[in-house]
């Protein structure tokens, strides 16, 4: 009998320095809100999304032609073109566009990740979608929850148990990080909302105001795509290749 592939959480980038990168497929989750924002732009048409560590770097990439995108502490940061709200990634103009992106956490966990063999992005949004891909493949698997500045945060915590509950059959649990998010999620799946209510940082959005963006990134399967890094972008896979 073939020995599975394994299935990992790491709960933040902090953490990242223990878990081997080779011969693993790394999926980063920011769900509130930067990989639920990347998702919904390649989604809704943008060409492609850079992801940068500093707002210097990225303000910079503007004079290159690119749209430009920052937030700090759930705030867009002023000058940019964009901040971190999936409804501001549906407007029709960014479609064929390439926007550098900075953010708090997400992009720092990508940037982190840039050794696995292969760097996607996941969030509720594709999960039916990433998950099916994910079963296909061969190598070890690496559920990266970008975290908040370094904390373990609920809710890509709770995201990395649905993958792990999706693939549990067809991968081994690999340590107790993957079975705690396994059944945090399965504890809480029928009302996710209720159970991220009182994290930190729901509070932080919900003192900003934008309580929808919350809800808005905890549907799941609305979109049919998967975000892949290629060459330091990330580009738009189809789904309907992948699963050819």
């Amino acid at each position: 009998m073939n020995k599975k592939n394994s299935i990992d959480v790491c709960l933040s980038p902090e953490l990242l320095h223990l878990y081997s990168l080779e011969n693993t497929i790394v999926v980063v989750a920011d769900i509130l809100r930067a990989t639920s924002c990347m998702v919904t732009a390649l989604a809704s048409g943008a060409k492609s999304i850079i992801p940068v560590k500093s707002i210097e770097e990225c303000l910079a990439m503007k004079q290159q032609g690119y749209l430009i995108a920052a937030e700090r502490d759930g705030k867009k940061v002023e000058g940019f073109d964009l901040g971190n709200s999936p409804f501001s990634y549906m407007d029709k103009q960014l479609q064929g566009k390439t926007i550098a992106l900075t953010t708090t956490n997400g992009t720092q966990a990508i940037k982190l990740s840039e050794n696995a063999q292969e760097v996607l992005v996941g969030a509720f949004l594709n999960l039916e979608t990433l998950c099916r891909y994910l079963e296909t493949q061969t190598h070890d698997i690496l559920l990266v929850c970008a975290a908040w500045k370094g904390k373990v945060n609920l809710e890509d915590t709770l995201f990395a148990g649905a993958v792990v509950e999706k693939l549990e059959k067809k991968f081994t649990i690999a340590n107790d990080s993957a079975l705690m998010a396994k059944m945090l999620y399965q504890q809480s799946k029928n009302n996710l909302l209720a159970t991220i209510e009182q994290c930190s940082h729901v509070q932080r959005l919900k003192k900003l105001g934008i309580e929808k963006d919350i809800e808005f990134c905890l549907q799941h399967n609305l979109y049919q795509i998967l975000p892949k890094m290629q060459n330091g972008w990330l580009v738009a896979s189809d789904f309907s290749q992948l699963s050819a």
